[in-house]
């Protein structure tokens, strides 16, 4: 679709946080209208079918089991089906659904373009993927490196019941979580970072609503070549160097070995740092993204911009 039309967006579940933060990124953009259902009708099938009908695109802010039954809802309309961004867990991994991360690699975001449905990446997988795609596809990294992925996340990313418990002041100031090692977004990082060893992920929650940091620490001798920092700033640089990137690596030299969370709130962007000490051959890698942003809406903005035809 060209950028001189105006492509209709139906948001469903958009009185969530994350349908909430699209809606408002999507109102100051021209070219797109949003059409919304009542409030009464948000779980009347029949009127979510007709609003479908409508839209060019619907963007799915739902849990899984709502957003496949919203896909094959969709799927039903047959060649009034709109194009789908669907931002839960849901099909992250499936394979007739494109990944919706555009610096993945050169020609993704082509892909992504082109698709009929697009699956919005996870907050955590965004920056852990963004840190080690680029250096396995440059060979510094095998893919069958014993990784150790550490996040912390404003709470915002962690649902209502968490969202109502630090709102009310009832959650603890920091905590880890997912200590099963099962966290459901280890199989997309696991697979988009093209590592072929399942990675440890050690999320954990803090008590702020917006930000979040994703840090990858490393011994380079352990790496293909044993690299040199600026090695790996250079994969970054090279990676991240197409037209369509949000994602940029950042100097570390004046930043004192810190770094907080919450720079990026209220962007669409993500930077990446390499904070490294040549002479003792370690180096810990972190992305610092909006996990509302980068990590979420912005994500999905970025992806509906591709899919009917913005340049950026």
């Amino acid at each position: 679709m060209a950028k001189d039309q105006s492509s209709k967006v139906f948001i469903d579940g958009e009185a969530g946080t994350t349908g909430l933060q699209i809606r408002d990124r999507l109102a100051g953009l021209d070219g797109v209208e949003v059409i919304s259902i009542d409030s009464a009708l948000r779980k009347n099938e029949s009127a979510r079918k007709e609003m479908m009908r409508e839209a060019d695109a619907i963007i799915l802010c739902l849990p899984d089991d709502a957003a496949r039954d919203s896909v094959a809802l969709a799927d039903s309309l047959g060649e009034d089906s709109p194009r789908i961004i669907d931002a839960s867990t849901a099909h992250r991994t499936a394979e007739d659904w494109v990944y919706g991360f555009a610096e993945l690699f050169k020609g993704q975001a082509d892909r992504i373009a082109g698709a009929r449905k697009v699956a919005n990446p996870g907050c955590y997988p965004t920056g852990a993927i963004a840190l080690l795609r680029p250096l396995i596809d440059a060979g510094i990294m095998p893919a069958d490196f014993s990784v150790t992925v550490n996040a912390v996340s404003g709470y915002t990313g962690g649902g209502k019941s968490m969202i109502a418990d630090y709102e009310k002041g009832t959650a603890s100031a920091f905590q880890l979580y997912g200590l099963t090692l099962h966290h459901k977004h280890v199989p997309e990082l696991e697979l988009y970072s093209g590592l072929t060893r399942r990675p440890i992920f050690v999320p954990s929650v803090g008590n702020f609503a917006q930000g979040m940091l994703v840090s990858v620490p490393l011994h380079l001798a352990d790496l293909n070549g044993s690299p040199k920092p600026a090695d790996i700033e250079a994969a970054y640089g090279a990676h991240y160097s197409n037209a369509h990137s949000s994602v940029r690596l950042v100097d570390t030299a004046t930043l004192n070995g810190r770094i907080e969370p919450q720079a990026l709130n209220g962007t669409d962007d993500m930077e990446l740092f390499v904070f490294a000490d040549d002479a003792l051959g370690q180096a810990i890698l972190v992305a610092r993204l909006d996990n509302l942003g980068k990590g979420a809406a912005g994500a999905a903005v970025q992806n509906l911009k591709l899919m009917v035809g913005f340049s950026s």
